[in-house]
């Protein structure tokens, strides 16, 4: 007899689930959502491709467009994002040496909180190749009143928490600060970026506080010789944060196919076993 009332109940609820999922459906076709600028503005501008050389199966870092990015990152990014999961000695994967990361380290704009054990005063030092990169601001308090009360995101992992990262830090920074379409504001009149932001179509609700970054060509000027495009920069910047998100990525390509090279051969030698082992007995 339980079992009976407990089946009747169970039928019960999915009935009453199916019949809400019915209805959410049929509201869904009947009556969608009214679009938002968002959605407006992503359907016909959607992420621009970075190209880099790290994407897909057989990729792999370019090493010279990684000091680029790099270089891009200290001279524009840094004054108000940090990377703090990055060491510099991590920096030697990039192509550095041990004496040019050490000068990288020791010249950094921002030093490390020291703390004398026997005063308790806190000053600063230089820093070490095994240090972290330095916090720019020393808490969001600071961070807020630097930047018109936005707290400016750490970048060691943007390219990992956005959807399709490296594009995404791309479109951004290289493509998205545009003067915002008159058909926008006639479509969505209450889209107009609010005083003190800044419109940008790749951002999430088009407004950002953060002031353009890269404003004209040749603003930072590459060591290796390569055209300074705000194009190119943006890309670079956009493979360095990559890197930064994914250090071991090149690792990480190779121990995958050599794992795939290593059960290829074991499956040979297997069926080999196989055809060993069972060669005498009758089928």
């Amino acid at each position: 007899m339980i079992r009976w009332i407990s089946g009747i109940i169970g039928l019960g609820i999915v009935a009453v689930l199916g019949w809400s999922l019915l209805w959410s459906v049929v509201g869904v076709v009947t009556d969608p959502p009214a679009p938002t600028a968002e959605h407006y503005v992503r359907s016909h501008h959607p992420l621009l491709s970075a190209e880099l050389p790290s994407e897909g199966l057989f990729g792999k870092y370019d090493l010279r467009q990684l000091q680029r990015g790099f270089q891009v990152y200290k001279e524009v990014c840094a004054a108000c994002h940090s990377i703090r999961l990055v060491s510099f000695r991590d920096l030697k994967q990039l192509g550095y040496d041990d004496g040019q990361v050490k000068a990288i380290a020791a010249g950094w704009q921002i030093e490390q909180p020291n703390v004398n054990p026997d005063t308790g005063e806190v000053a600063t030092r230089k820093n070490l190749p095994s240090d972290r990169f330095p916090l720019v601001f020393a808490n969001d308090v600071a961070a807020r009143a630097a930047n018109n009360n936005a707290v400016p995101p750490d970048l060691s992992l943007m390219t990992k928490a956005r959807h399709e990262g490296p594009d995404y830090v791309y479109s951004l920074v290289g493509h998205g600060y545009v003067n915002q379409p008159a058909d926008l504001l006639a479509k969505f009149p209450d889209a107009k970026t609010p005083k003190g932001l800044h419109y940008n179509q790749y951002f999430a609700n088009l407004n950002i506080a953060m002031p353009p970054p890269l404003t004209q060509d040749g603003q930072v000027q590459y060591l290796d010789g390569t055209k300074p495009t705000v194009d190119q920069m943006a890309k670079d910047v956009a493979a360095f944060l990559t890197w930064t998100a994914e250090p071991n990525l090149d690792t990480r390509h190779g121990a995958g196919f050599a794992v795939l090279g290593f059960l290829l051969v074991f499956c040979f030698l297997a069926y080999g076993a196989y055809q060993n082992v069972w060669r005498n007995m009758k089928h």
